[in-house]
């Protein structure tokens, strides 16, 4: 019978779905696998559907140069956790869940522009506090969202599904840097670098991929490059921000707020972040719907069964 090891809790459909392919042992607990745990995973396991943070790094894989899993049927679009290539050398497969992903992170995002710009949750903390004294005219003025410009950084299926919401439901000037041309149907305009992108924007929306060639894209410099109205949003991966560099333009009152569904170090978040008023915080809420997670984790069920039918696995990476 093939082992089949599920580091995290699922939805009740997707753990039916696993026990039908084999003998599953489904982890109860919520946080990464440890060290250890990561490489009993490659020794005991034929197959292994991880998450973010169960960190495969080239490390893991050297202490084990001949694993018994063949495959990281990784649930999330976001694989990097993973090292794709040492998994390869040592002749594991790894797959992801694209697409189901898509809308539900946008929503997210558009959440956050809305917080942040419109002070909803310093708002909700005024109100539960009970220190709210009533409606008057300059009270918790924002910025006004709709006929601004959303500059997008990353336009793939995520950061395009935001601009299609951000262009059609607020009438929104669209801009946009992507290291590919995309066609696209809605009226958007490139520009050639971040921070180019950081100097026109009104609200500056991460969607790019992790990984090692995005980590602290946006910095001090494209940070320094914002309007001091602008705000920033980041529903891609936490490391693509650098936190120190963030919160020193907060500090400075270098740019007008910050909405976060991601960290650099999560799941910690830097008290400096957690203090201020003008930066909303939510613990990665990107893919936080039954339906979305369902979708994920069958999607994921579809790879490790393309896997042991011998047939073309529908998401490969790498």
């Amino acid at each position: 019978m093939v082992k089949i090891l599920v580091t995290r809790p699922m939805p009740g459909t997707v753990a039916e779905a696993v026990r039908a392919l084999g003998e599953p042992e489904f982890r109860t607990s919520t946080l990464p696998l440890s060290p250890d745990e990561l490489r009993a995973a490659l020794t005991d396991y034929d197959i292994v559907l991880p998450t973010l943070g169960d960190a495969f790094s080239a490390g893991v894989f050297a202490d084990v140069p001949a694993p018994r899993a063949r495959l990281l049927a990784n649930f999330g679009v976001g694989f990097n956790h993973i090292d794709v290539a040492a998994a390869k050398a040592a002749g594991v497969a790894v797959t992801n869940t694209p697409g189901a992903v898509t809308d539900a992170t946008a929503d997210i995002g558009m959440m956050l522009i809305l917080m942040t710009c419109r002070r909803a949750g310093e708002g909700e903390r005024l109100v539960r506090a009970g220190d709210w004294q009533g409606w008057h005219p300059t009270q918790m003025l924002g910025l006004h969202v709709t006929g601004r410009t959303v500059g997008i950084l990353g336009m793939g299926n995520i950061g395009q599904a935001i601009a299609r919401r951000c262009h059609f439901g607020f009438g929104m000037e669209v801009l946009y840097h992507t290291r590919s041309p995309k066609d696209l149907d809605f009226p958007a305009r490139a520009l050639g670098s971040p921070e180019a992108l950081a100097a026109e924007a009104d609200i500056l929306v991460s969607a790019v991929p992790g990984g090692a060639a995005t980590r602290h894209l946006i910095g001090a410099g494209v940070l320094a490059a914002m309007k001091p109205t602008a705000h920033l949003v980041n529903i891609s991966r936490g490391e693509v921000v650098d936190e120190a560099a963030l919160i020193a333009a907060l500090e400075a009152g270098k740019i007008a707020g910050a909405g976060l569904d991601v960290y650099e170090f999560e799941p910690e978040v830097p008290e400096a972040l957690r203090r201020r008023e003008n930066v909303t915080l939510l613990p990665h809420l990107g893919t936080a719907t039954l339906e979305v997670r369902t979708a994920m984790g069958m999607m994921a069920v579809e790879n490790i069964r393309a896997h042991l039918d011998g047939r073309p696995l529908p998401n490969p990476v790498g």
